[in-house]
């Protein structure tokens, strides 16, 4: 493909910046070094940049060409409001900072392609100062990556109204990717964008997941448990743990891994819990190379989040989704609509109930679910060649200049 032109206008190898605010979790770190990869690889020359609020960042490893700014990291308290993670500063102050480090970023690193992950604005707005920059300085093109779920229409309208989200989408962006299908779910439903903002809109299909060089799995058959980061997952692995405690002949055995985010109280907790099972459950920190376990799994019990699900689609898994429902139902509508298309089996709260009873029974029928490649449609999972097409289609100026 020719997406290893050199910049017209500079005679340099293209440069591709990432923004991902991350102030929980994996998903938009794991996303954004995901696509990252595809596009380097996909242009010998080109070389991306992740700016990334995440607290694990330095605990992945980023292939070549592609590197990681590490932006200073926020944390969500119980009460919705937000503080700085480490620094003692005012989430006003630190946010400044922030916004001020990716002003940096950006003029130093003097992207082509600039990509959003799913915050138009950035966290509390930081990011457009960088915005309004970059539409001066008319060199990058601006993309607005989106999931396939956000959240509510209602909800995610409200949110969006609140941030002015839609004027920045309106304003800024020269397209709109999501990456999912029109077809399973429509993460813009209810966002008054207008038919110009709407005609941006790239249906990207799933992110496969690269299976790469895959390491030594643990002893087989088992099947693996992720709570994703971990943060959000005690009541699903405490499920898990209370099934194998009441059913001495569950099988096979289990892998659990917990996840970044798991509190170290909770931990203590699981792992006197896992040591009494004798090996029918064994358990594993944080682990960046997940595709290694995921890869020799015969099943996998989740949580719903998006990275997880383009993992369970990728390495072709029956899996069992247990997802959250607060503070968004973003994982409980991807799973409703993976199951409907057959794709994966749901533990809903209210359907099943989350019993210790219902994750027996699902891990029992977990060898008797279809594949979800026995269900998959085409196109689902073409995100990554789709994006790093869109990729040379911007490089080559075939789109016009977003106005404002």
């Amino acid at each position: 493909m020719g997406l290893g032109k050199d910049d017209k206008n500079t005679g340099r190898a293209p440069r591709i910046l990432f923004y991902s605010h991350d102030t929980f979790g994996l998903g938009h770190l794991r996303r954004s070094r995901a696509l990252a990869a595809a596009m380097t690889r996909a242009d010998p020359q080109a070389s991306a940049l992740i700016l990334t609020g995440s607290p694990v960042a330095g605990r992945f490893t980023f292939p070549r060409r592609v590197d990681h700014v590490r932006l200073p990291g926020v944390t969500k308290r119980a009460d919705g409001s937000y503080a700085a993670r480490t620094i003692g500063m005012g989430i006003d102050e630190v946010t400044e900072l922030r916004s001020g480090l990716i002003q940096t970023a950006v003029r130093q690193f003097d992207p082509d392609v600039v990509v959003v992950d799913k915050e138009p604005t950035g966290f509390r707005g930081e990011l457009l100062p960088t915005l309004d920059q970059l539409q001066r300085s008319g060199r990058a093109k601006l993309v607005l990556g989106l999931r396939d779920v956000l959240d509510e229409p209602e909800v995610l309208a409200t949110e969006w109204a609140r941030k002015d989200a839609i004027a920045a989408t309106e304003k800024f962006y020269h397209e709109i990717w999501v990456y999912g299908l029109r077809s399973i779910y429509d993460p813009t439903k209810g966002l008054p964008l207008s038919p110009s903002a709407q005609a941006r809109i790239h249906w990207t299909g799933y992110l496969r997941r690269d299976l790469g060089p895959i390491g030594e799995s643990p002893e087989q058959p088992y099947i693996l448990i992720t709570p994703g980061g971990g943060g959000d997952g005690k009541a699903m692995v405490n499920l898990v743990l209370s099934a194998y405690e009441q059913d001495p002949g569950l099988s096979p055995r289990a892998v659990l891994v917990y996840g970044p985010f798991l509190s170290g109280e909770l931990r203590d907790e699981f792992e006197a819990r896992v040591a009494a099972l004798d090996g029918r459950v064994t358990a594993v920190g944080f682990e960046s190379q997940i595709e290694t376990l995921f890869a020799g799994a015969a099943g996998v019990v989740c949580m719903g989040g998006y990275n997880t699900f383009c993992e369970v689609l990728s390495f072709d898994k029956r899996a069992v989704i247990v997802p959250r429902t607060t503070p968004r139902l973003e994982q409980w509508i991807r799973a409703s609509r993976a199951e409907d298309l057959g794709l994966v089996r749901m533990l809903d709260e209210t359907r099943n109930g989350l019993t210790t009873e219902a994750m027996i029974r699902a891990i029992r029928n977990l060898p008797q679910q279809p594949l979800p490649s026995q269900a998959i449609r085409a196109g689902l999972l073409d995100g990554l060649n789709y994006v790093t097409q869109r990729v040379d289609a911007l490089l080559g100026g075939e789109q016009e200049r977003a106005t404002g």
